[in-house]
């Protein structure tokens, strides 16, 4: 098993910067990817920005390109999302998911590929 947990979120302006953090802890050796995704409310679940666990590779979703930044810290188990230039069509509940099956190829865009979440982590953008 592996288990996440996210932690950053908060209220911001619109403009502001924010870093969200995501602990990985348990089966660490089986992950192959973690990845962001967001809930916003009334809206499905969508992908954000995924890292390959080994590589550092990393995809955005074109919301996210340009202004977010994935990192991963192996050696601390951590994941990381750095946040910048935040509007309103950012708030929304941020999870951390891991993927404990190997992904032939780039990160995956596709919930379903990931086992493992968190229980999120509230991002409110006031404009």
């Amino acid at each position: 098993q592996v288990r996440l947990v996210e932690s950053g979120g908060g209220l911001v302006q619109a403009g502001d910067s924010l870093r969200l953090s995501c602990s990985v802890s348990g089966r660490t050796f089986t992950i192959d990817a973690v990845a962001w995704f967001r809930q916003a409310p009334g809206k499905e679940r969508e992908f954000v920005s995924g890292i390959k666990w080994s590589s550092g590779n990393g995809d955005y979703s074109d919301s996210a390109k340009g202004r977010f930044t994935i990192s991963r810290d192996s050696a601390a188990k951590m994941t990381y999302l750095q946040m910048t230039g935040l509007n309103s069509e950012d708030t929304a509940i941020y999870f951390c998911a891991a993927a404990g099956i190997r992904i032939p190829g780039g990160v995956s865009r596709v919930q379903s590929r990931y086992q493992y979440w968190g229980q999120g982590t509230q991002v409110t953008v006031s404009s």
